[in-house]
């Protein structure tokens, strides 16, 4: 599968995904598993989004290639009776002038923190998307790969302080039937501010 650039990855990337992770604390030595379901859809470089995005961190709109809107809705092992694993957010694929296949990644929010934020992000010799984010206390790497068209792979690891807190693996299958998912979790995402580190 040979993929031009991150627009392209997000355009592969929309529909319906049902996700199963496992999450690996590293601090206390276990593991934990959970599952989601994400919905993915891309934008156009011309989607007001992305010009709103754009213009939230004072880019110049027409530097954009598109991006996507992704909406999650999950649960992890260990979840508390009050604690849900659901949001959405709004990405802008802002690429480097010299090299298509990399760029700035601008976010509505971060997964971490409900702010604004900005990213790296950049396609490998194996055409797998990676996203790099760093926070005022933590920095994530995030790698999604398709393994088939219908069958999308992603590991991620979030370090904290100096140290690395967790690695989690995700295996994602595209789901066929999505309108009336689709529409739950976009019902969802759009009630809770919550955002997951590793969301989608």
């Amino acid at each position: 599968m040979n993929i031009a650039d991150a627009m392209e990855f997000f355009q592969r990337s929309a529909g319906q995904w049902r996700s199963q992770r496992t999450t690996h604390h590293l601090a206390f030595r276990r593991a934990e598993i959970g599952n989601s379901e994400i919905f993915v859809e891309s934008l156009g470089a011309d989607n007001p989004k992305i010009k709103e995005i754009c213009e939230l961190h004072n880019v110049d709109p027409s530097l954009a290639i598109g991006g996507a809107f992704v909406s999650w809705d999950g649960s992890m092992a260990w979840d508390k009776e009050d604690e849900n694993h659901q949001g959405s957010t709004i990405f802008a694929l802002i690429p480097d002038a010299d090299n298509p296949r990399q760029g700035m990644l601008l976010r509505e929010r971060g997964y971490a923190e409900i702010v604004p934020i900005a990213g790296r992000y950049h396609l490998d010799d194996l055409d797998a998307l990676v996203l790099i984010t760093e926070y005022d206390t933590m920095s994530t790497i995030e790698r999604f790969w398709f393994a088939s068209p219908e069958l999308r792979l992603r590991t991620s690891t979030v370090q904290r302080f100096g140290g690395f807190n967790s690695a989690t693996f995700c295996a994602e299958m595209r789901q066929q039937e999505i309108s009336e998912e689709k529409g739950k979790v976009r019902a969802i995402a759009s009630q809770n501010p919550f955002y997951s580190i590793t969301g989608w």
